[in-house]
């Protein structure tokens, strides 16, 4: 016997939960590509995406996951052999730079303390070592799903900027973009990456571009250009269908278009908000369970936390049979850990979420915790409540 039998739920860093809004949205017959209610669709898509990254720039959309809006990113701002700095701070923004060399970019990886973000006064030193300017691009991301941590990306332009170094800062935003807070002309960004399956509530398959003034002049002198990725064909277009280098993705545009009008309904600073409280909530679960030899929150510092994702040590708690009695037995599926050596797994906080979702997701974590014996040091649930009571407008 197992408690399974009900809707099942997926707590893990994405895809997240399509909300059954968006997925109605794609039940729909193929339309006429070229004109009529189709590009209507599109065109607004385009219009609005550049508010949820908060910038002035052009935005590209690629048929592709986020690997894809990474492909199409270095390939139309470097030239080979021109040097890449990553900055890591967990697995994502050095498998960027692997994709990058791949290509032909010279990658260099400036690692950072684990379980911490990225340290800004390293990238400083770094760049102020680089006399001669040959690091042409920054790569660094948000959020890294395999920690947990957030980065100040602000803070980072910031490190640029007084190390007075011309190199383009390029941030991949896939994790949390429409979760945590982003602003990237404000920052200083000049080019984003984001992808379709994470707070965009959008099934996987359609990834982002946004580039701002430097990252299209960068465009000029790009020679790993290649013919499906390059922005070329999708600027000054004579047909719609070129914004997408041929057939458009038609159900995920109807299913993004419907998602991008939930978040402007709840307004996009509120779902920041949510993203803030029920974030806040989980990291108080994991610290009420937290001993010496068994649960602890992987990012020590809290406001180098995501907002979209929560990466949990287990110490002597075997991580991967906690998983399966959740999503065995228990209908939850958890992320399993990825990257570090020590046993860990990952809750997924992003996108269509609030309190009786995440509240369950916990309370089904503890009860595995219980029926393992494990060490906790109270219970995460009640103190997750106390989180979303002070939050509550009573």
């Amino acid at each position: 016997m197992t408690l399974r039998h009900g809707r099942p739920h997926v707590a893990i860093p994405g895809p997240s939960i399509i909300p059954d809004r968006v997925l109605a949205a794609m039940q729909r017959p193929m339309p006429n590509i070229y004109e009529g209610p189709l590009v209507d669709v599109s065109n607004s898509i385009f219009e609005d995406l550049p508010k949820i990254a908060r910038t002035d720039g052009e935005v590209f959309i690629v048929i592709g996951n986020g690997h894809a809006a990474w492909q199409m990113a270095v390939s139309n701002t470097m030239r080979r052999g021109e040097k890449i700095l990553v900055l890591e701070s967990g697995t994502f923004a050095v498998v960027w730079g692997e994709q990058a060399a791949l290509s032909g970019a010279d990658v260099e990886v400036l690692a950072s303390v684990p379980g911490h973000a990225v340290d800004p006064a390293a990238v400083e030193a770094r760049l102020a070592d680089d006399v001669d300017h040959d690091i042409k691009s920054i790569l660094v991301v948000l959020t890294d799903t395999a920690t947990g941590v957030r980065n100040d990306i602000a803070a980072i332009r910031r490190a640029i900027d007084a190390a007075r170094h011309p190199a383009l800062l390029m941030v991949d935003a896939i994790a949390s973009l429409g979760c945590d807070r982003y602003e990237m002309d404000e920052w200083g960004v000049d080019l984003t990456v984001a992808a379709s399956q994470k707070g965009l509530m959008t099934p996987p398959g359609i990834g982002f571009v946004w580039a701002g003034e430097k990252a299209l002049a960068a465009h000029a002198r790009a020679d790993m250009r290649v013919g499906y990725f390059d922005w070329a064909s999708r600027r000054n277009v004579d047909a719609h269908y070129q914004l997408y280098n041929g057939t458009p993705p038609i159900s995920h545009l109807y299913a993004l278009r419907e998602a991008l009008d939930m978040i402007f309904e709840e307004g996009l600073e509120s779902v920041w908000n949510r993203h803030e409280i029920l974030a806040s909530s989980v990291w108080a679960a994991v610290d009420a369970w937290a001993t010496d030899d068994g649960i602890s929150c992987n990012i020590a510092e809290r406001a180098s936390r995501s907002h979209a994702t929560t990466t949990v040590r287990t110490g002597s708690i075997d991580a991967d049979r906690l998983r399966a009695i959740c999503e065995e037995q228990a209908g939850l599926t958890l992320g399993l850990g990825i990257g570090g050596d020590e046993p860990r797994f990952r809750i997924g906080h992003m996108g269509h979420l609030n309190p009786p979702m995440l509240l369950g997701t916990l309370g089904t974590v503890e009860a595995a915790l219980l029926a393992l014996g494990a060490p906790i040091g109270g219970s995460g649930v009640a103190a997750a409540a106390a989180v979303i009571a002070d939050a509550l407008d009573v």
